[in-house]
Formats: C-alpha cells, structure tokens, sequence
C-alpha cells in the first residue's frame, strides 16, 4: 500500500482528502504544520507528499525546499493563491505539480495515482541509458555526468532521460509533458519551460552539455560541453 504525507493547516481540507485518499486504497499520514511535516516526512517515509503553501511554523514552500534537498520523491503542491507566480515559484524549488484551491477530490487522487504509476513504470523499463558522457539510471533515480552528481527532480529526471536517450531528436513541449509526466494530461508550456530553465542551471553547474532551443519546435540536447 502506497503512503501519502499530507500536510494543510485546514482540518476540514485534511479530512476531505484523506477520506478520498483511504477510499482509493492508499495508506495516508497527516501534518498539521510545516515543522511536523518535516518530522513525519522523516518518521513515515512516505511515498508521495501533499503540501499545502501557507501554514504556520513553517511555510509550505519551505517544507518542499527542504524535502527536495534530501529525496526525489513527488511533491504535490496544494495552494489558494493559484497565480501563475505562484505556481511556477513552486516548480522552481522542485515540486512536481501544483494544484489549485478549491479542487476536485477525484482530480487530486489521480493525479496522485499518475505520479505513482510513473514510478512503478519506471521500473519496467532499461535502468541505464548512457550519452555523451550522461548516465542516466532509473532504477537508482541518480543521473552523473562524467562522474559528477546531478540532484534532480522527479520531473528533472525524466525530462533529462528523454533528451539523452535521443540527443539528436528535437523533442516538442508536448511530447517533453508526455515523457515527464507520462499520463494523459496537459500542463501549460510555462510549466514545461520552468522545468527546464531549472535543469539547465543544474547541468551549467556542473559543466555538462545544456539544453538547446530549436526555435519554434522545441528542446534537444547539446552535444558538446
């Protein structure tokens, strides 16, 4: 049985999604807080986290922050302020999706099964794709380039699988939201785009081949560092 964190301040928000998350056969662990996200985060090892932006103690924004530098796990951001803004400050600091309030309880359980399915997926395809000095394991979720460390997110990680698997192949914003999210779903290209503008800072840091802009079609891999 998967396990899902989640974390809002509002009790009858907490007890909407977690009776529809029972109902769907997951396992759910709930925070009041930021800091008792981060506390339960640590003692239950969840599967996947809900996460409310505004909470006392700390900060939903925080909590995905601090979450993300220690586990690739999908973080599901749940917020009112549902501004452009807002949402791709969310993407930036490493949260998987976001989704507004008020919301639909069937949207959001399958948009959690979504994610999870992704994962199970993963392990049925070749663990190792190797490029260009990139290896890319999915059965480790790690991705080096030349030995050196790249600390991705979920999202990250299957965008960069795509563009090394075929680095010469132009790949469109839509067949990128395919890949990365693997359900049928649509996300806005300002999504796609936050996601990779965060992954071309990752690799710049580390002096592996950046992303290029095809214009008007889409996104490759550069093929020199």
């Amino acid at each position: 049985m998967k396990r899902v964190l989640v974390v809002d301040d509002d009790p009858h928000i907490l007890e909407v999604i977690q009776f529809a998350l029972t109902q769907a056969g997951f396992s759910v662990v709930v925070a009041n807080d930021g800091k008792q996200a981060l506390a339960t985060f640590a003692a239950t090892d969840p599967d996947l986290v809900l996460l409310d932006v505004l909470m006392p103690e700390l900060d939903g924004l925080s909590v995905c922050r601090e979450i993300r530098s220690q586990s690739a796990i999908p973080i599901l951001i749940l917020s009112s302020r549902d501004e452009e803004v807002d949402r791709i400050m969310g993407l930036d600091i490493g949260a998987d999706d976001y989704l507004g309030k008020p919301f639909s309880p069937r949207e959001l359980v399958a948009r959690v099964h979504a994610h999870l399915r992704r994962e199970d997926r993963r392990l049925n395809k070749p663990t190792l794709v190797a490029n260009h000095g990139f290896k890319i394991d999915s059965e480790t979720m790690s991705a080096t380039f030349r030995d050196r460390t790249l600390t991705l997110t979920q999202t990250e990680f299957h965008l960069l699988r795509t563009l090394v698997a075929r680095p010469a192949k132009v790949f469109s914003r839509d067949d990128l939201m395919q890949q990365a999210y693997q359900v049928h779903r649509v996300v806005s290209h300002r999504t796609i785009d936050s996601h990779i503008r965060r992954l071309r800072e990752k690799l710049t840091q580390i002096g592996a081949p950046g992303i290029e802009t095809v214009y008007a079609i889409g996104f490759r891999l550069k093929q020199d560092a």
